[in-house]
């Protein structure tokens, strides 16, 4: 099976452009979920004057969408934690009745993770983060693993980030975050021999979790982003069982090429239904794209095409 015929994009891609957002300079790398029979989704926005904000939208069919031009603001009670910075790359769970967000908080010690939740995607509140600086991704899993939330995360550095591996950590309570796990990093060449990290929430299947992921590698042109899917042990998600050799989704299309960041396909959000996972994703750190594949068909690309 080619990976062409894995993922099909959606024919109206982009789906989000700048124009759905007053002020917005770009508008990519965001969570989506389905909500109360539709959709809701949390947007990053990079405004005109580059500053980055998230905020919520919403959609009836997850193609056409509403976003509030007004950004998210949190609940906190501890001004140590709710700091004002630039805020990005948000990742969306949902647990029994509460959805957990996750997205990269710019603080003056560097990118860290920031962690809130909400249960109407009307009031938020901010919780302790989870991770100190230096890190740039993490989404949590959709359930308890040995009686504990896990995540994944890549830690990082103060800059763009030449280098990144992907880790597994737990918690029993959301604030007390240990027991860390080394899952893969990159490999001596190709797509992700730069970095790697961690896409949407991790999906479960037969066979374990789906996990969908972004790899990096260094051209003569900068950074280049693609697609890749790993599947991971079922109990102990740090196991690797399968790792894609192969992208399964590349910047080839003119709005994946050309933008504010060129070639870059950045997965951060899916939702599957009926067996079809619908794969949300940023392109060029400009927009928002859709793409759709069978989950059955993903799994067996990433099993056949392994490292």
């Amino acid at each position: 099976m080619a990976n062409e015929t894995v993922f099909k994009r959606y024919e109206g891609n982009p789906i989000i452009t700048p124009g759905a957002v007053p002020r917005a300079n770009s508008i990519h790398n965001s969570a989506i979920v389905p909500f109360e029979g539709a959709y809701a989704g949390i947007f990053r926005v990079d405004e005109i004057d580059l500053n980055f904000t998230m905020h919520v939208g919403t959609s009836k069919d997850g193609i056409d969408w509403q976003i509030d031009p007004d950004p998210i603001k949190m609940e906190c009670d501890d001004p140590d934690v709710c700091i004002e910075a630039r805020t990005y790359d948000p990742r969306l769970t949902k647990i029994e009745d509460t959805y957990y967000f996750t997205w990269c908080i710019d603080s003056p010690q560097g990118p860290c993770i920031g962690l809130a939740t909400t249960k109407d995607f009307k009031a938020f509140r901010q919780m302790e983060n989870p991770m100190p600086p230096a890190n740039r991704n993490c989404v949590i899993f959709p359930r308890k693993i040995g009686g504990k939330f896990a995540i994944l995360h890549r830690p990082s550095d103060r800059g763009h980030t030449p280098f990144g591996d992907m880790f597994y950590s737990t918690s029993p309570d959301l604030v007390h975050w240990g027991c860390h796990r080394f899952v893969f990093g990159t490999l001596p060449s190709g797509w992700q021999s730069t970095k790697v990290g961690p896409g949407p929430a991790p999906i479960e299947v037969e066979e374990g979790w789906l996990l969908i992921y972004h790899g990096v590698w260094t051209s003569c042109n900068g950074y280049i982003y693609y697609v890749g899917g790993a599947i991971l042990d079922r109990e102990k998600p740090w196991k690797v069982l399968y790792r894609t050799k192969d992208y399964l989704l590349a910047p080839t299309e003119l709005y994946e090429r050309v933008g504010d960041v060129p070639n870059v396909v950045f997965p951060s959000s899916a939702v599957v239904s009926g067996g079809t996972l619908r794969l949300y994703y940023g392109c060029a750190d400009t927009c928002i794209s859709m793409a759709e594949g069978k989950v059955e068909d993903i799994v067996e690309f990433v099993k056949t095409h392994s490292v």
